[in-house]
């Protein structure tokens, strides 16, 4: 079984001062806001590239203080193959209404975490399609 595409890709960091942070990459770096989640705001960095900035120390499941998160339209399909790889997760399949997502999370063999995603809020840029 191959594995499903994904249509982007979103790597959130952490801050302790979000306004701070959000004036560096909205007004200095000039990123486009695509998402604001309230406590995180989600920039974009091209068509399929979006850089996640998020109010918190950085999260203690996370060693390294980043996740990468791989966005695709087949949540269960990654699910089902990446258990079929048996590769474990550290958070089940779970649809979290605060950001309207459905996600699972799992790390890398170096220990980074990972998250494959589907956004459900309506605002989140839909992918660009890019023809074969």
């Amino acid at each position: 079984m191959a594995p499903p595409p994904f249509d982007q890709i979103v790597t959130f960091i952490y801050t302790e001062d979000l306004e701070k942070a959000s004036d560096f990459y909205g007004n200095v770096l000039g990123l486009p806001l695509a998402l604001d989640q309230g406590p995180c705001r989600i920039y974009s960095v091209g068509p399929a590239g979006f850089l996640g900035v998020c109010n918190h120390a950085k999260p203690p499941e996370d060693k390294h203080g980043v996740i990468v998160t791989l966005v695709s339209g087949d949540v269960d399909g990654w699910a089902e193959y990446l258990a079929g790889k048996g590769v474990e997760f550290v958070k089940p399949l779970t649809f979290y209404e605060k950001f309207n997502i459905y996600h699972f999370f799992f790390r890398d063999p170096d220990g980074y975490l990972l998250e494959i995603q589907e956004f459900r809020d309506p605002t989140w840029p839909k992918p660009i399609k890019v023809p074969a």
